[in-house]
């Protein structure tokens, strides 16, 4: 049993079938038992991505739907969401002066970052944060995080 963070380039491989949708289906099998933590703004940007794919007939505007809706249930039954905060904002200012990040990469990384201190702090197993984008996840491994790229 492990505690993932999923930025929103790797949780959208759940609902999107490419390279390392296998991957991050085992990580969230409920049979795992695996933590998974999202932030608030994520099912923003997986939505803004199957949104994407729809207008580029990707995908259909049924297969959206769907997607939109089994998004909906998995954030209010197996995800923990990060719900912004001043703290988390703030550091995520930070994180754009020190790291070529756009805004939601800062607040995905901020968000893992306070998730990952909360954890700590507890004496609990540091997270793992699962990341698609290269740039993000060599920010998280500069700032100390274990991070994984879904492959």
């Amino acid at each position: 049993m492990s505690v993932y963070f999923f930025d929103s380039s790797a949780i959208t491989k759940r609902y999107i079938i490419e390279t390392g949708t296998n991957w991050v289906r085992n990580a969230v099998a409920l049979s795992t038992k695996n933590s998974i933590l999202i932030s608030q703004i994520t099912p923003v940007e997986v939505i803004s991505a199957v949104s994407r794919l729809k207008r580029d007939r990707a995908i259909s505007a049924r297969t959206a739907r769907a997607i939109r809706l089994f998004l909906e249930r998995h954030t209010l039954r197996e995800y923990n969401v990060i719900f912004l905060t001043d703290a988390i904002t703030s550091k995520a200012q930070d994180l754009l002066e020190l790291y070529p990040l756009k805004a939601y990469d800062a607040i995905q990384l901020a968000s893992a970052l306070d998730s990952n201190t909360r954890l700590t702090t507890q004496n609990l197993q540091p997270l793992i944060f699962v990341c698609a984008d290269l740039r993000l996840l060599n920010a998280a491994a500069s700032e100390g995080l274990q991070t994984h790229h879904p492959v």
